[in-house]
């Protein structure tokens, strides 16, 4: 120790707590763990008896305890006080370090808290802890149990610990913040694409109970006519031919937009059997399917499945391929979607996904369902080779 005043640290020690708190900064953006470290290195070099770390909340209108030496490290997250009230709340209100050396029960800013055991401490300092970017986001206190005058150069080297302190929960806030918005946009997402695949299945149903069965009831009674209409013209007997043929003909179009709004294999069997049905679908093409049986949450499968079926119609349509290979892997939380065809590639006029009013084959809405889902699309496509479309889904 110094001779000038009690002196809480000479400066070999001051150096090797500060490089302490920095590491322990330094360790992660998770505020309890760092508090809990930071107490027991302050206590440690200021030769103190007891440090407290209360934090302002997110409204700035009280103080919570995040962190506190033994055995007071139990009452973390239990005490809190009003902004403003006790030495604590007044430092932080004021924004002004507060040294009490005896008798705190006769200072007007004094509240006791019998958990704390505040009787058992003679001296204390309270320091505000303030960073350029955040301002005051907490109160650093320590105490000791014999009488401690503490100096200016003590209060100092606790303001400039309690600066680096007040970074890093500035830092840990915006991290707390930014976590619940990403899951706050996972919720949302989910509940976007629920809605949309529940009005897929409102229009399905209503498709399968309404115009299905009309159409059922017109072949029942399309046939019923051409039986009672033995003697009917050519011209009306082609007429009723040609209606029957019109009616098969909407029921199988209805038939199809009630799988696709809604492919029942999907609830079902899952993804990997939905993808295996929707090859067998596809006739026009050879489609083989290695699909890794996992189960992932509705909104995930849903999209993963329409990228697929987006693909599939594309090489249909445009590729020119003989074969196409569909692979879905779960590695390190993360699904793969590949599809892979040998046909002509795409043709350098057509715009990468997003681009233009097409979107490049449908590349567009395959990338925003991608992306909708926290995930990402990529396509690859040289010239001639055929083209790989390729959509990555981190999963927890």
């Amino acid at each position: 120790m110094t001779g000038h005043g009690l002196g809480l640290a000479d400066l070999e020690r001051e150096n090797a707590l500060l490089v302490g708190i920095v590491e322990a900064i330094s360790a992660g953006p998770e505020l309890d763990q760092l508090a809990a470290k930071v107490v027991r290195l302050i206590v440690a070099a200021t030769a103190t008896d007891v440090c407290f770390l209360h934090v302002l909340d997110d409204t700035d209108r009280s103080l919570t305890l995040v962190g506190a030496t033994p055995p007071f490290d139990r009452e973390v997250g239990r005490i809190r006080l009003p902004l403003g009230e006790g030495v604590t709340g007044w430092a932080a209100s004021r924004r002004r370090p507060v040294v009490i050396v005896e008798d705190k029960e006769r200072d007007p800013r004094y509240r006791y808290f019998p958990q704390l055991r505040g009787h058992d401490f003679t001296s204390m300092a309270a320091v505000p802890m303030a960073s350029s970017p955040g301002g005051v986001v907490g109160v650093l206190n320590v105490h000791t149990r014999a009488r401690r005058d503490f100096t200016d150069r003590d209060v100092r080297l606790l303001t400039s610990i309690g600066s680096l302190i007040a970074g890093a929960v500035h830092q840990a806030r915006l991290h707390r913040r930014l976590a619940a918005r990403e899951r706050a946009h996972e919720r949302f997402t989910e509940q976007v694409v629920a809605a949309q695949e529940a009005e897929r299945r409102r229009l399905a149903a209503d498709i399968h109970d309404g115009i299905t069965q009309r159409l059922c009831s017109l072949r029942f009674h399309l046939d019923a006519a051409a039986d009672a209409l033995v003697d009917a013209s050519e011209f009306a007997a082609a007429q009723l031919v040609r209606a029957r043929e019109l009616a098969d003909l909407t029921f199988d179009e209805a038939r199809a937009a009630i799988n696709d709004l809604r492919p029942p294999v999907l609830d079902d069997l899952g993804l990997a059997d939905g993808l295996a049905s929707l090859a067998r679908s596809i006739t026009a093409v050879e489609v083989i399917v290695d699909a890794e049986e996992c189960r992932l949450p509705d909104h995930v499968e849903i999209a993963l499945y329409r990228i697929a079926q987006e693909a599939l119609q594309n090489v249909v349509k445009h590729a020119r391929a003989a074969g196409v290979q569909v692979s879905l892997r779960r590695t390190d939380g993360v699904v793969t979607l590949r599809i892979t065809d040998d046909g002509r590639g795409i043709p350098g006029d057509v715009p990468p996904p997003g681009d233009g009013p097409c979107g490049g084959y449908g590349l567009s809405s395959m990338t925003e369902r991608a992306e909708l889902i926290g995930g990402s699309l990529e396509v690859s496509s040289p010239p001639g080779r055929g083209t790989t479309v390729e959509a990555r889904i981190p999963v927890p």
